[in-house]
């Protein structure tokens, strides 16, 4: 049963509907079944989130997902091809109104900060259940409002569980009125990596051709970088004369010219995608197709991930390497993935590169035996205690759902 409204309550309302609107927004039609609403504050979140609800579909077969994002955020910029992904209407009072009579949720999880009273406030008066997790006391509020006393609280009030990742965030949430059990400390969801297995005799045989040589991976490598990542390799190997790079381009249409080039530069290569054979003298194995990351990660010590060097880029995720064992360098870039490279980088499993120059020097820093297997153990730590976290949210989303269809059933 929702609570009364709050005298601030009504008068935002009142004052928010002469907020513009963000235009008329032609939803997709609603699928049909169970559907759960996730608003994402920050795109920096959208991958882990993405992996979160693939863990919860198939926890959960036919539950539909509808993403949301701020409403001033560009979805062009987001990549997200899987499920449905719209912009929250403006804190507008009758948009919201809108919004939710349209998906209908029968459960929503909010993300990080941005927290806008309009659409959750109606939300919880549908008794729709709502999670805030990584929460923030950060209010999207309509311009005019925020001398409204309790608007914060109030807001905060409608979600059923608040998770916050630091206990100074929980401590004030609690201090604006929040009963205590409410809120609970939790660390950001990570992408939670479930690699296939690779078949041990290709994985032997691998090993085998490369003989002992020291290896670095350059994952997701754009033609923007290939003189970096190939600068760097160079100078490597003017300490480590038998180094060997495995270079994974990002578009598989520059493989062949990429080949040819490196040919051109008497870098002894071979494209693995072709058939060719690792010998002694090789330099350098070029490769495109991102199902044998699963056998490269595996064979290297230390990992660039890239698309991460030059502004704009995004990054791409980390933790296919660490959890197969791979101590990861990356470029300052990587907004699209922020959060899981901040912790890697605060646990001592990455390293920040911003030159050519830099790379080189990590890839032979890394590639002491001691300094890659200390890295690949933070790395592999961080990933599996990110792993309960996810499957305990899924728990509670489950109990919700289920909790939500029994009463249903009783009406």
């Amino acid at each position: 049963m929702s609570k009364p409204r709050s005298l601030s309550l009504a008068a935002y309302r009142v004052l928010s509907w002469g907020v513009p609107g963000n235009g008329d927004q032609p939803y997709v039609p609603r699928p049909s079944g169970d559907l759960i609403w996730i608003h994402i504050a920050n795109p920096g979140r959208l991958h882990a989130m993405m992996d979160f609800c693939h863990r919860l579909l198939q926890s959960r077969p036919g539950l539909s997902v509808v993403l949301s994002a701020p409403p001033e955020a560009d979805l062009s910029q987001w990549d997200c091809a899987k499920y449905i992904l719209v912009n929250l209407p403006s804190e507008q009072t009758g948009a919201a109104r809108v919004f939710l009579d349209h998906w209908r949720p029968n459960i929503g999880i909010w993300v990080g900060g941005g927290l806008m009273p309009n659409v959750i406030t109606r939300a919880h008066e549908r008794e729709v259940p709502l999670i805030l997790i990584e929460a923030e006391i950060d209010l999207n509020t309509a311009r005019g409002t925020r001398w409204l006393p309790d608007i914060s609280r109030y807001t905060l009030d409608c979600f059923q569980r608040i998770l916050a990742t630091s206990n100074e965030t929980a401590r004030q949430i609690r201090k604006l009125g929040i009963a205590f059990t409410k809120v609970s400390e939790a660390p950001p969801l990570l992408i939670s990596p479930n690699p296939s297995p690779w078949p041990e005799d290709e994985l032997i045989e691998t090993n085998h051709a490369f003989s002992s040589r020291p290896i670095w991976l350059a994952a997701w490598v754009k033609d923007k970088e290939f003189i970096s990542v190939l600068s760097a390799h160079r100078q490597a190997m003017r300490m480590l004369p038998r180094l060997t790079l495995i270079l994974h381009v990002a578009d598989i249409q520059e493989a062949a010219p990429l080949h040819r080039r490196l040919e051109a530069m008497d870098l002894r290569c071979i494209n693995w995608d072709d058939g060719g054979m690792i010998e002694d003298t090789t330099q350098i194995v070029l490769s495109s197709d991102p199902e044998d990351l699963g056998l490269w990660y595996r064979v290297s010590a230390v990992s660039f991930i890239g698309n991460s060097l030059e502004r704009g880029d995004g990054g791409q995720e980390p933790f296919g390497a660490t959890a197969l064992g791979s101590a990861v360098i990356h470029g300052p870039h990587v907004d699209q993935h922020q959060t899981a490279y901040d912790q890697l980088d605060q646990a001592g499993a990455a390293l920040t590169v911003r030159t050519a120059t830099e790379l080189g020097d990590a890839v032979v820093e890394l590639l002491a035996p001691d300094r890659a297997a200390d890295m690949a153990l933070a790395g592999w730590q961080i990933v599996t205690d990110g792993a309960p976290q996810s499957d305990q949210l899924i728990e509670l989303v489950q109990d919700y759902l289920d909790e939500r269809s029994t009463d249903d059933a009783g009406t």
